[in-house]
């Protein structure tokens, strides 16, 4: 029997995936959470074979989660579920020990298969998230800095703004701006948020 723990804040994804291991009879469902401190807690107190974790919830979020997890036990199998395809999403959540990346559209099809597979010592990739990782291979990774004044562009400040909350020249800023915009191929500051949000580099 796989004993499965699932971590969403959203009741309803909840319940479909319940549904669908209550189907199996090799599964069992042993323990559900809704933020990610709780997924830790519930870890400790049921072992589960396998953790279905959800990456944005409040209180701890899913990448923070599973860091703490794995800690505390560095043989947890977890498969993370995802809206975003982003690829440094992923990077960062298969760098914290999540063995699978499945995108929250593909539940019904892949779940089980993916869940069977992970139990069974395999790591899963699918390859629409495979693909993503291909396209950036590290040579245009952002630097804590440049993450730094992409995240203050977003939330709508200019660089005289930026440069007084980093406590940096503007100059400085500037020269930041046309890197970021260099190594996203971005068009302009608000084409760099886009691909930012989109890639998961940053969030809102």
């Amino acid at each position: 029997m796989i004993r499965v723990l699932t971590a969403d804040d959203h009741a309803l994804l909840r319940k479909g995936i319940r549904a669908l291991i209550g189907a199996e009879s090799d599964m069992q469902l042993v323990a559900e959470a809704s933020t990610g401190r709780e997924a830790v807690e519930q870890y400790r107190a049921h072992r589960p074979d396998i953790t279905l974790m959800d990456l944005q919830m409040p209180d701890m979020n899913g990448i923070e989660a599973i860091i703490s997890i794995r800690d505390e036990f560095p043989d947890a199998r977890i498969i993370v579920l995802s809206t975003y395809s982003g690829d440094v999403q992923v990077v960062r959540a298969l760098k914290a020990g999540a063995r699978s990346y499945l995108l929250k559209g593909n539940v019904n099809k892949e779940l089980l298969a993916t869940i069977r597979a992970v139990h069974a010592g395999h790591k899963q990739i699918p390859p629409e998230v495979a693909s993503g990782l291909a396209e950036h291979t590290g040579e245009d990774d952002l630097s804590a800095r440049e993450i730094d004044v992409l995240r203050l562009i977003a939330a709508g400040n200019a660089n005289k703004e930026i440069a007084a909350q980093l406590n940096l020249a503007e100059d400085t800023v500037k020269r930041h701006v046309t890197n970021i915009l260099s190594k996203l191929g971005a068009n302009d500051r608000t084409h760099a948020v886009t691909i930012g949000l989109k890639r998961g580099i940053i969030e809102l």
